[in-house]
């Protein structure tokens, strides 16, 4: 039995990059490429018309970026993931999309069949994004001052986290799977799957990458991780 293909709409100012981007996907199973955008102000019309599972965003457009873009259409009911397509490997923009719910990053330089699978990964529900990745971005894109604040922030917000859900929100941060964090935790996966969803209901998240930024920002993955 064939599952429905992947609906990608892809998102470039540059049309000899979205020439490429057609053309490299165009030959990936399971993916169907369902429309294109020039600029982040053509997002909402092309993906009410084509309803994609994946938009690929570009972050620098001239009239409306890839980042206003991200969270205009992730503020949306049933909105589609966003991977974020960016010359750039840590760079305050792409910070900020991952804050607003884009579920990671690839850049425009990595090979071929890397953002084919990115694209399969995120519309399967897996991030691509890795917490060393996560750490690298924010401290090069926040300062001190900042950093205080948010990290009060973050604190505060996990607090109204149980003990168990605090634990998987930090195992989510490391970068473990559901299966892995069932081990480390001594439960089942049913039982990670519905922790990390009250997680995201609770503190009103899009995705587990929102969940790592938030424990790194409350310095829950600080120092080395425990063995168990």
């Amino acid at each position: 039995m064939t599952s429905n293909p992947i609906r990608l709409l892809l998102v470039d100012d540059d049309p000899l990059v979205r020439a490429g981007l057609s053309l490299m996907f165009g030959g990936a199973d399971g993916i169907e490429i369902v429309g294109e955008a020039a600029d982040g102000a053509e997002v909402p019309e092309r993906v009410a018309e084509s309803k994609p599972d994946v938009v690929l965003m570009d972050l620098r457009m001239p009239r409306v970026d890839g980042l206003t873009a991200t969270e205009r259409l992730r503020a949306r009911e049933d909105a589609p993931q966003v991977v974020v397509l960016t010359t750039f490997h840590a760079d305050e923009q792409v910070l900020r999309a991952l804050r607003a719910g884009a579920a990671g990053f690839v850049l425009k330089d990595t090979p071929p069949a890397e953002i084919v699978t990115a694209v399969r990964r995120v519309a399967a529900g897996d991030p691509v994004l890795s917490p060393t990745v996560t750490r690298q971005l924010i401290t090069r894109a926040a300062g001190p001052d900042t950093y205080t604040d948010r990290r009060s922030r973050a604190e505060a917000r996990l607090a109204t986290l149980a003990d168990r859900e605090r634990e998987v929100a930090v195992a989510v941060g490391r970068g473990h799977s559901n299966a892995e964090i069932a081990t480390r935790l001594y439960m089942s996966v049913a039982t990670v799957k519905a922790h990390v969803s009250r997680i995201l209901t609770k503190l009103d998240l899009n995705n587990r990458v929102q969940i790592a930024l938030l424990a790194h920002d409350a310095g829950l993955l600080e120092g080395t991780e425990d063995e168990r």
